[in-house]
């Protein structure tokens, strides 16, 4: 009996995992600001609301046990403007969050890894006799431009501002500040490492891997 359970659990579950997805065109995708066609949420999320104030743009897919949220708790107004958009085409890595309270951008063609995350809204210690938890925190947009790259467990504070084309190591942190195009980041806290010049190429040059096996 144990065993015929375990085999009808897994077997719910699958379906659900393949089935459940949140589809352009369905009651759910319906509650967002935009929802392009094939778009998609995977199955099971973690925490999504605000709906009405987040844009998906076309064939842009998320992973599951995804946290897209905009505003402090559900059931707020947030005024006209939508505070998410996410473009055409962009993978949103299992685990990620996205969380915004005035303004997130992300381009077209944005992929990142898994358990990433991202906020335009961040603590503040200014008073030292009020517990950091009790302060009210500071907002700061974020934006991220189309074609980059963001890896694992990276995380993009407030007022981060990533141009074309950049590139995120994972495990890296992204403060607040301009990362012109063809930037690439890395560290804790993260610093340009590499960077396209139109005359000179990359700097520091690409590191080549090519290695050569002697005759016998």
């Amino acid at each position: 009996m144990s065993r015929l359970l375990s085999w009808l659990v897994r077997a719910v579950w699958t379906w659900a995992r393949r089935s459940a997805e949140t589809r352009s065109g369905s009651r759910a995708a319906r509650r967002f600001a935009g929802y392009g066609p094939g778009t998609s949420i995977a199955f099971p999320h973690a925490t999504i609301f605000g709906e009405p104030w987040i844009v998906l743009g076309s064939h842009t897919l998320l992973g599951a046990d995804i946290t897209l949220t905009a505003g402090m708790v559900p059931g707020l107004d947030l005024g006209p403007d939508p505070l998410i958009r996410i473009g055409d085409g962009c993978t949103i890595g299992r685990g990620s969050h996205v969380v915004a309270h005035c303004s997130i951008e992300l381009g077209d063609n944005v992929f990142t890894g898994p358990y990433v995350y991202i906020s335009d809204q961040n603590h503040v210690y200014t008073d030292p006799d009020v517990p950091v938890g009790h302060q009210w925190p500071a907002d700061d947009p974020v934006r991220v431009g189309s074609g980059t790259w963001i890896g694992a467990n990276a995380v993009v504070l407030p007022g981060a501002r990533l141009g074309r084309n950049c590139v995120v190591a994972a495990s890296s942190v992204v403060r607040a500040g301009d990362y012109p195009d063809h930037s690439v980041i890395a560290g804790v806290p993260g610093r340009i490492v590499r960077r396209y010049d139109a005359d000179a190429g990359w700097v520091p040059p690409l590191r080549t891997h090519e290695t050569e096996e002697e005759a016998p």
